[in-house]
């Protein structure tokens, strides 16, 4: 993979008073009374001064941590949507599919390589999606790539037996359409053929929770509003993934936003609006054979690998971390520091070795081979 790399003057305060009495004459003699008198002093005493400090003390501000969705790092502005569960729904990624619905309304994406094309994991909370879809089959890499939301509701259309088993097991919360049932909201639409047309919504799925999925925790470290991104310029980058799908981000510097293509034709979510997202993170891991299907690619997300990180305009590279599938993506440059993200949402790319390319700053999409 081919990556560029006031202090406030007080006046003198006179603080000593003179006190001066008066003479008083004793009158009478042969008194056997005793006359006893205050002597006045002939002099006043000198007058002393007590200087006030010339610089008052600094004034302690407390800054009040503003709240914010875990996985965005935006303020909070929905108490309820914040402590609900996520949604993790398993969208089809086939020709037929598209355009999909819901994808510009997640929080973040995971894009993995299947058996032929690829598969979206678009995991919902800021927001929900109605409808939502066309929903699929998961896959046993969903385990370990999902686990740190902590309990989510997984919407997908099932699986086989063996997968279907892997994730009753595993502490993900089965909602597919069966396990659902009429209250999943599920439906097949019409402008699309089967298998490329179930939908549910996830008002619905939410509403069917029962208190068995978990509030997630951050997935990513986010960069406070007034840090400005790091790293090198970029325009964007190109990816041929399994099954011959091609896809490019371009960076637009009006939206502020990176843009996302399918070969040179827009990606558009189902309202006709470009798929379009702060951040693109792209994870280099090894595929394996899935348990549950020797033909079926498992992503390892858990362990280390290289990382590509394009936020701002901008790319920094260097690595992730998983120490297990509890364990949010640990993103760290070369020097070993953190890497924030712009706060907003993420899109994530699960490649194999090769599978992406940066586009550098001064070039153009076309101009740059697909990988």
């Amino acid at each position: 993979m081919n990556f560029e790399n006031t202090r406030t003057k007080l006046p003198r305060v006179l603080t000593a008073l003179v006190v001066a009495g008066l003479a008083l004459a004793a009158c009478g003699g042969g008194s056997s009374d005793t006359d006893t008198t205050t002597a006045a002093p002939t002099s006043a005493p000198e007058a002393t001064t007590t200087e006030v400090p010339t610089t008052l003390a600094a004034t302690t501000t407390t800054t009040i941590p503003v709240p914010v969705m875990p996985l965005t790092g935006l303020p909070v502005t929905d108490e309820a949507a914040a402590t609900r569960p996520a949604i993790a729904a398993k969208i089809d990624n086939h020709p037929g599919a598209r355009p999909q619905s819901g994808l510009n309304s997640a929080d973040i994406v995971y894009e993995e390589n299947v058996e032929k094309w690829t598969r979206f994991a678009a995991v919902f909370h800021s927001n929900g999606s109605d409808p939502v879809g066309p929903l699929r089959s998961g896959r046993t890499q969903d385990i370990d790539l999902l686990t740190s939301l902590n309990k989510p509701l997984l919407l997908w259309s099932g699986g086989n037996a063996a997968v279907t088993t892997a994730i009753n097991k595993s502490t993900l919360v089965n909602m597919s359409a069966s396990a659902a049932s009429n209250g999943g909201g599920f439906f097949r639409s019409t402008d699309k053929k089967a298998p490329h047309n179930l939908f549910s919504k996830t008002t619905n799925i939410w509403a069917l929770d029962a208190g068995r999925g978990g509030t997630p925790p951050a997935q990513f470290e986010y960069r406070d509003g007034a840090s400005a991104p790091v790293g090198t310029d970029v325009v964007g980058l190109k990816l041929t993934m399994d099954g011959s799908m091609r896809a490019a981000w371009q960076w637009d510097a009006t939206a502020a936003k990176f843009l996302r293509f399918h070969d040179a034709k827009v990606h558009s979510d189902a309202n006709g609006d470009q798929v379009a997202f702060d951040n693109v993170v792209v994870i280099e891991c090894e595929y394996k054979a899935s348990p549950a299907d020797p033909r079926s690619p498992e992503a390892q997300t858990v362990g280390t690998g290289r990382a590509w990180i394009y936020s701002g305009g901008k790319l920094v590279e260097g690595t992730w971390n998983r120490a297990d599938n509890l364990s949010p993506w640990n993103l760290r440059d070369a020097d070993g520091g953190s890497i924030g993200l712009t706060p907003g949402r993420t899109w994530v790319e699960l490649i194999r070795e090769g599978q992406a390319v940066t586009v550098p700053a001064g070039g153009t999409l076309d101009a740059v081979a697909w990988p």
